[in-house]
């Protein structure tokens, strides 16, 4: 799944996403509301992933969503 329709099915995305990364939390989803760059910050933050990293890991998971 590309990440624009990530953005239109957001609440789908976002409960597979806590699922995915249990430390995100749901202010956390509804701050990142589909910006993948915010994202990618945030598991920086929160699992100590390089930026690489959480790009690969968030780049992975929307191809999962197909």
């Amino acid at each position: 799944m590309n990440w624009d329709q990530i953005k239109r099915n957001w609440k789908q995305a976002s409960d597979k996403i806590k699922m995915t990364w249990g430390k995100l939390s749901e202010d956390d989803l509804t701050t990142i509301a589909g910006k993948r760059d915010l994202l990618s910050s945030l598991l920086q933050q929160r699992y100590g992933y390089d930026k690489l990293q959480a790009e690969t890991k968030v780049d992975n998971f929307a191809k999962g969503l197909n």
